[in-house]
Formats: C-alpha cells, structure tokens, sequence
C-alpha cells in the first residue's frame, strides 16, 4: 500500500513537469529522484509535514500564473495523482517537558500546479515522532479558515475545493515523546523536505525557524550535547534551556530535527508537581504528576532476568510478521546473561488465538522465580471472545501469588487486536503495553519493549505519606517498575499534599530503597508559548502538567472502561476528551469552517482631531461543522481474527478501489484509520523515518484536507 502511494506522488511529479516557469533555465521545476536515487532506496513518502495536490483531471495541472496553453489531455487519473505542494515558509515551536515534547509547526504552501480557473482538493501529510498525538490544526486559505475540535457527537460532512494560485497557511500541533536512554534525552522531529517542495521563483523568500525550550525540572541542570540545526542559545536557567534559530534559506532543511540533551544527575531523582483543576475540569479534585527518572545505568545493578515470550504463530502472523518476530526473540536472547532464564511458548488456535491457555502456562513457569522480576512478554495480532474473563483470571493468579509476583508486558501489532484489552493486562501486571501498528515496526517495538523489561533496577514502587489525602485514585493503580525509562504516575485527590512525598522500593540486590520527592506548584513556573491546544494562547507548566495527566489517564481509563462496561467512565472520558483536546475513543474530532464573508475599513472623522482613525471589522458566517472520524485505537476486530486475516490487510474500507492509496500512518500508539481516502493518503508515513521507530501515531492531517471527502462522495465505509 505504502507503494501506491509512492506511486501517485511519482505521477505527481510527472504531471508537474506540464507547469510551465517561463524561459528562464535557472528558474525551473525540481527534477524529480533519477532511477538510480530510486534503486538506491529513495523513497516518496513524506519526511516532514506535507501538501499535496489531489489531481483526478490532468487537464487542469498548469501554473496559475503564467498559463502554457499545452495540448488537452485527455482521460483521468484513477487513483489519483498527488502533486506535492511548494512551500513558501516554514516555523517550528517545540516546548520539551519531563517525557514529552510539545511541537507546532507553522507552514505556508502555494498551490502552484493548477490553474487559476480550476480547483482540487488539497490533502496534508503529518508524519510524527515517537508515540505522537496530534492536537490540533488551523487552515487559512482565502474568505475562509478551518480549524480542529473534538465533540462527542456527530454532525453533517462537507467538502470544498480550494482554486489554484491560492496560498494556504497551516498550523499543526502534537506531542511525541522523547526518546531516554542512559541519562540522555533525544528529540527527533521529522523535518526532511524534499528539494521539489523548494518554490522554482527566484525571488521568493524563504525563511526557516525553528525554537526550542527545554525543562527538566527543579533541582536540575540541562546540557545539550548535540544539535542537527545551529540553534543559538538564548536562555539559561536551572533546568531550562532555551534555543532559536531563524535564517534566510536557498532550500529547506533536508534532515530531520533531532537534539538531544543529558540532565546532570547519576542517580535516581524525580518531583511531585501540583496542580489544580483547569476551569471546566470534569474532574474537580486536584491532580498530581510524580515523575522518576533512573539517570545514567552503566554502574546499576539490574534484576536477574526470567522472561517467557508467548508468540502468538495463527495463520495470520505467517509470513514477514513472524519472520521479524522471531528476529527480533533471537536479538533480545542475544542480550541475556548466562544467570538469567528464558523460555518460549508458541500459541495457535486454529481460526482464532486462544491467549488464556499460554498465559496460564507462562505464570506456572515463572511461580518458583525468587531475586529475580519474572517477565511475561506476550505478543500477538488478534482478538479473543473471552478477553475479560482473562483479566479476571490474570487477577485472581497475581493476587495469590506467594513469591513476586510476574510482570505481564504486551505489544499488539496491527488494529485487529483489542488494545485496550492487552493495556489492561500490562496494567494488571505492572508491565507496559505497546503497539506496532506497521509490520515492519515489529522488530523495533519488540526490542524496545524487552530492553525495558530486561533493565528493570527498582521494584514494588509505593508511595507511603499519602493516607491523609481523601479520594485518591493513583493512575496506574498497580505502579510499574523503573528501569531504563523514566517513570511517570499521576493522581487526583482532595485535602492538603505533604510537603514531601516518600517513594519506596526493592533495589536489585534485594535492599530496601526510599526517596523523598519535592513537591512543586507547577503553575509557579511558565515555560513559554503554548503547543497544545488553539484555546490557549500562553502556555504554563500547569497547562502543560494538566495535559500530560490527562492523556496519561484517558489511556489508562479507556482500558477500565471497556472492561468495566461502565458508561458514566466512558462519558466522563469523552469530557476530559474535550476538554484536554486529546483523541479518545469515545470522541470525533470535527472540523470548524468560518467564512469571512467581507472586511470594512471605516473612518472616524472628530473635528477636533487632525488625523483619522482607521478601524477594520470583520463579518464572518456563522461556522459550519465537518465531521471527521473517531482517531482512536478501536476495540480490536474478533472477525478479521478468525479469518486470519494478516496485519495491514483490510485494515482500510473505502468505497472503490481506486480510492484506496496507501497503509495508515501510525506508531506505537497510533491506529489505522479506517474510513476516509484523504487518511490512507498520510497512512503511508508510517515508514518515514528509522529513527523514529516508525511511529507516526493517531494521524489525522485529514483534518484540513479541505474536502478530500470528495473522493469519498461522503460515505462512512
């Protein structure tokens, strides 16, 4: 699928070899990647946020400005071409807090390929970072202007069609998190842009920005170590840094942003920031966020290791998922040391996957296990009748456990199987959850996963003072070990939080361990201009701690919710949904189109003044609500597992088959969406960059399509 999209971009480009620049040989299209780029591996998938032109009738491809009169063409594009937009100009804000980077990126594209007389749908391509969530998008073209918003309710569809030669600025916000390994943070942003997105002009300006921020909390000192852009430092403080760089450019950046920094400490350390509800908050009872980071692991000792890998091998798993499954097993076993102790259930039931049966047999195995953390690591693509029967049991067998008790650490590949149910199992287990949307994701989720499995150093984590405190509920319930990733637990509570909070815990050598933990007002501390959400205008470290909490607990009570069956729970979700702008499964986002009808420009004459005084207003319609689709994971799909229906296969459902492009973007959190054309355009970015670990999550760049729902003819399936 990723092929048939690479392969509209190609007739794209193609077709934009019609758009005529005048006679003058320095100004002329980009050339197009040359046979041998392409059997070098180049590939068109987007690098870096995206428009494209969605070309159904080549007739129309010409510049808007200087038309070339060609021949008519005749027929039409089926599937469609995509054309890939110029871009004009291009700002990048990032705030990086605790584990988490805030991004807005700004851009300014021109529909230069179409001409002036005619128009198209236009279609945006976000490819994000490591478990990225999109939070909003603004577009402004000419008399209108769209932008995103999460409801819980459906509404009407619509489409528009934007002319050619119009310039259209768009704002795109998400979070993804930072990559943390040995006391070293590494932010990677997608920001390759390919040279045939260089407007041909000569004269065009072209300015390039990128700023950064960076805390990392009290008590702390942040250096950088490397940088991909020569950003110039313009702030320091106690644990905060501040960057720019704004420069007149020939091209666009043609690498990906990637900082990293280390926060100087060689043991353990962490905080406890308050914050009180936002306004409108569904939930009124305060909230905290404790945050533990291990810092730098060469000289810590790690638990001994007994790990059982249940692979699920059903009839849908043959082929490349298994082959990089077992590649991936035969890495992490690589990684054990002579002491430690594995084993291997392969489960299959034939039309369907059975997971109680092994799972039983892998906590019998580990029942004996002692100074050690025994680790289930359970993978598989498909979904079971009796999933909530298996929490059950996966309880009644943890809870009566004499020795310690086994960690159940899961990774679902694909959309078929229930996400939330194999959350609530990590939950359960005090192990975590991940995803790997993409097949060729795989090997990465899995090594990922196993590494922090494997590195665990502090177990049985409990806070002690926080009996004084009424209607706490701590998220999640059952506190994970810390290893090699930071830590993050957050709560809500009424009463007066202690000075101090005590975390305790069992270091691998079977001593008892315990800090003390500051607790800090995180609205004390601003952190600059807000990514989150368009409601926003100045963004604080309350709002910034408020939306780590709150995108921490939808996840966490999303799993609840669908095992409870508890409507209020899926209610209360869908609020904190809305309120926080976070993508749920029990919310659609919308898109909101304003029509500025007309701009007066009146004078106020006073006698007594000798100048006028100008003022401009703006009359717009009333806005006009377009319904998108849920963004969530889903529930998994009980039929497609029977069939053994692969991975990726079908993942789609689009009325013709010519609608059909390309594999949904997404990564370790992300989803492959399945509804409308304009997603499976962007679905094929899961592949855009390695060093992402594929993970282009929970895409909705259709957001701003502006319309594709017209290759749709506004149909759901």
């Amino acid at each position: 699928m990723a092929e048939a999209f690479e392969a509209a971009v190609e007739d794209g480009l193609h077709l934009s070899k019609r758009v005529y620049f005048g006679k003058d040989r320095a100004v002329a299209p980009p050339k197009p990647p040359t046979a041998m780029e392409r059997a070098a591996g180049y590939s068109y998938l987007p690098k870096s946020p995206m428009l494209y032109a969605v070309i159904t009738n080549p007739a129309i491809v010409d510049n808007p400005d200087m038309p070339s009169y060609q021949p008519h063409v005749h027929g039409s594009c089926d599937p469609p071409a995509l054309i890939p937009l110029q871009m004009n100009g291009v700002s990048l804000e990032v705030d990086c807090f605790l584990d988490t980077a805030f991004v807005t990126l700004s851009g300014t594209w021109r529909v230069h390929c179409v001409m002036g007389s005619r128009s198209c749908d236009c279609r945006i391509a976000v490819p994000m970072g490591e478990q990225g969530s999109i939070l909003g998008v603004e577009v402004e073209v000419p008399r209108k202007s769209y932008c995103t918003q999460l409801v819980a309710m459906d509404n009407e569809k619509g489409t528009e069609k934007i002319d050619g030669g119009t310039n259209i600025s768009v704002k795109l916000r998400w979070s993804q998190k930072l990559l943390y390994h040995d006391g070293e943070f590494t932010l990677n942003i997608p920001f390759s842009f390919p040279e045939y997105v260089t407007p041909a002009a000569k004269k065009i300006s072209k300015r390039e920005k990128i700023q950064l921020n960076v805390s990392a909390g009290p008590g702390t000192e942040v250096m950088c170590k490397t940088t991909t852009h020569p950003l110039k430092e313009r702030l320091r403080q106690a644990g905060k840094l501040g960057f720019l760089y704004d420069s007149e450019v020939l091209s666009w950046s043609s690498s990906d942003f990637v900082f990293t920094y280390t926060v100087s400490s060689s043991h353990t350390f962490g905080g406890i920031l308050l914050n009180p509800p936002l306004v409108h908050d569904v939930d009124r009872r305060d909230m905290f966020c404790c945050y533990l980071f291990p810092g730098k692991q060469q000289s810590v000792k790690v638990f001994r290791r007994e790990v059982v890998f249940v692979v699920d091998i059903s009839g849908s798993m043959k082929g490349k998922p298994l082959e990089d499954t077992k590649n991936a097993l035969s890495a992490a076993l690589a990684k054990l040391d002579p002491k430690d102790l594995f084993n291997v259930i392969a489960f299959n039931a034939g039309g369907g996957t059975n997971i109680l049966l092994p799972l039983n047999q892998a906590i019998k195995m580990l029942s004996d296990s002692c100074n050690s953390i025994p680790v289930v690591l359970l993978i598989t693509d498909g979904a079971v009748e009796d999933e909530r029967h298996i929490c059950d049991t996966m309880k009644s067998l943890l809870t009566s456990h004499k020795n310690v008790c086994p960690r159940i650490y899961t990774l679902g590949i694909g959309t078929f199987c229930n996400h939330y149910f194999l959350r609530m199992l990590a939950n359960i287990g005090r192990g975590h959850h991940d995803v790997a949307s993409d097949v060729d994701s795989i090997e990465v989720r899995i090594g990922g996963l196993f590494a922090r499995a494997s590195s665990i150093f502090l177990a049985n984590i409990a806070f002690e003072n926080l009996d004084q405190l009424d209607d706490l509920e701590v998220f999640p319930s059952q506190i994970p070990d810390l290893s090699e990733s930071p830590l993050i637990v957050s709560g809500r509570y009424n009463g007066t939080f202690p000075e101090s909070l005590k975390v305790n815990g069992v270091l691998a050598d079977m001593s008892n361990f315990s800090i003390d933990l500051k607790v800090e007002e995180a609205n004390e501390i601003p952190i600059g201009k807000c990514a989150i959400d368009l409601r926003y205008t100045v963004c604080n470290k309350d709002v910034l701690t408020a939306f780590i909490v709150a995108k921490h607990q939808i996840e966490l009570l999303t799993a609840e919710a669908w095992y409870s069956e508890n409507e209020e729970l899926k209610e209360k979700i869908a609020k904190m949904s809305v309120q926080h702008a976070i993508v749920s499964e029990y919310t659609n986002m919308v898109l909101l189109e304003t029509h500025v009808q007309q701009v007066r420009v009146t004078f106020n004459l006073r006698v007594s003044s000798k100048a006028d005084k100008k003022s401009k207003t703006e009359d717009s319609k009333p806005q006009k609500i377009l319904t998108l689709h849920n963004l969530g994971l889903g529930f998994g799909n009980l039929s497609a597992t029977v069939e053994n229906t692969p991975p990726g296969s079908g993942d789609v459902k689009h009325p013709d088959a010519a609608e059909v492009f390309v594999k949904a973007a997404s990564d370790c959190c992300g989803r492959l969406c399945n509804h409308c054309c304009c997603m499976c355009c962007i679905q094929a970015c899961s592949r855009v960059n390695d060093q992402c670990a594929i993970v282009l999550t929970q895409l909705c760049g259709a957001l701003a399509c502006l319309g594709c729902y017209a290759c749709c003819g506004g149909q759901d399936g």
